[in-house]
């Protein structure tokens, strides 16, 4: 139960992430790259059974 509750904040951070104004598209991909990874990381720990 946690770890879908973790998993569906995590992908509303990553579409949170997205440039959408002008001042952030200065940015790049670091913040959607960054939760992209963390996202990543806990599917993979979900599919293995340790979440």
């Amino acid at each position: 139960m946690l770890g879908t509750v973790l998993l569906v904040v995590l992908v509303l951070m990553l579409i949170g992430a997205v440039p959408r104004w002008p001042y952030s598209r200065e940015w790049g991909y670091y913040p959607s790259g960054g939760l992209g990874l963390v996202l990543l990381i806990v599917l993979i720990l979900l599919l293995l059974g340790h979440l």
